[in-house]
């Protein structure tokens, strides 16, 4: 049901879907939900006096417990303004960090001993904590992992981006770090999955895709029996191969059975498997991996609004991916245009015509003549990005 409603009428929790009337030209880019008071403010300032609010869809947040996740209890600070570049050393440390209680989580499963929740909500907390200051650094270390560490690192970087994610959609500090603590165990299943089949390099036979997928029953199991775990977490590790089409596993739901972190975790947990590295497979560039999820949600297999917003928060180019510009350099995503998305800050540093490495330049596509050719990766031209960031990092 469409209603309108003056400003002064607007509350945290109604879903706007258009502006009825204003003195200014202000346009709302998408339906969505009234996060703040301060979205409320922003509208007054340029003018909006009334907007249309589908009453069906709005959240009543002091009434509904369940909805509060679209109630942010945090300081929304926009994305950082300076080279994420500086940033990056604190922000590997914290996910390495994370690798090592991703580690001793495997052990403990691996020798049957109960999983310990509190050094993962701990280093889930932390993560979350800096991803509040900064999303682009993490999502930065994230684009620059070992081809060997996928299966450690994957979850890792699944509950980097949920919370990336979250953050974005303006979800309650609370949810988010369940959320992120649920992204962080979602696959401790695969542990009681035969090697043989977990790091096959090739593709599964039907029997062997069976057993692989058994792998979220057991995920399943583990963290259910964990104290403390919430339903937001639980949510996040069962639902994660859920399609809305009901041909996903384990359950077959349906889409809607399948709530929003469910439909979230998947969108997370497809892009970081077409994006990464592995040691028998090359990962995708970003903006390929973007058409892949928009295709599969064409397919209806994701949420197509969700999918539209996940690429909105990463960003077209986002932090930390590989672009040639038209000047044949190669440049590093260093940060964000919010105006202008498809004009990041980028660094330069090496020349493609030569092919050696060359003294930085700090460029703002925005008011610079140079424009990007096209997302590339470090492996098309026979680069590693380690050895890239410790040249970004050793220049300054």
């Amino acid at each position: 049901m469409i209603t309108i409603k003056k400003i002064s009428e607007l509350s945290v929790g109604h879903y706007v879907v258009a502006i009825a009337e204003q003195t200014g030209q202000f346009t709302l880019t998408q339906p969505d939900y009234i996060k703040s008071k301060l979205v409320i403010r922003n509208l007054s300032k340029k003018g909006v006096l009334s907007v249309k609010v589908d009453i069906s869809k709005s959240l009543d947040i002091k009434k509904n417990n369940q909805n509060v996740e679209t109630a942010v209890d945090y300081p929304v600070a926009p994305f950082p303004q300076t080279p994420v570049i500086r940033d990056l050393n604190r922000a590997r440390k914290l996910f390495n960090e994370s690798k090592e209680i991703q580690q001793q989580v495997i052990t403990d499963v691996q020798n049957g001993r109960q999983l310990d929740l509190r050094p993962v909500a701990d280093i889930t907390g932390q993560t979350m904590e800096a991803i509040m200051k900064d999303p682009d650094a993490l999502a930065c270390v994230i684009n620059i992992r070992e081809k060997d560490a996928y299966l450690l690192e994957h979850s890792i970087s699944v509950s980097v981006l949920i919370t990336i994610f979250a953050r974005y959609l303006g979800f309650k500090k609370k949810i988010i770090h369940q959320l992120a603590i649920g992204a962080f165990l979602h696959d401790v299943g695969k542990i009681k999955i035969p090697d043989k089949v977990l790091n096959k390099p090739a593709k599964l036979s039907h029997d062997e895709f069976e057993l692989m997928k058994t792998h979220v029953n057991h995920s399943i199991k583990i963290v259910k029996s964990l104290p403390g775990i919430s339903n937001a977490a639980l949510s996040v590790v069962a639902l994660h191969h859920e399609k809305l089409t009901g041909d996903g596993y384990p359950l077959q739901l349906n889409a809607e059975k399948i709530s929003r972190y469910g439909r979230m975790i998947t969108i997370c947990d497809i892009f970081d498997a077409l994006t990464a590295d592995r040691v028998y497979k090359e990962g995708y560039c970003h903006v390929k991996a973007f058409s892949i999820l928009r295709k599969l949600a064409q397919q209806n297999e994701l949420d197509s609004p969700l999918v539209d917003q996940f690429i909105k928060c990463m960003g077209i180019y986002p932090v930390g991916t590989l672009v040639e510009l038209n000047s044949h350099r190669l440049a590093i995503v260093d940060g964000r245009n919010q105006e202008d998305p498809i004009r990041p800050k980028v660094r330069s540093f090496y020349n493609v015509e030569h092919q050696h490495y060359m003294m930085t330049e700090d460029i703002d596509l925005a008011v610079n003549e140079d424009f990007i050719v096209k997302g590339v990766r470090a492996d098309d031209f026979n680069l590693d990005m380690n050895k890239i960031v410790e040249f970004l990092l050793m220049e300054g």
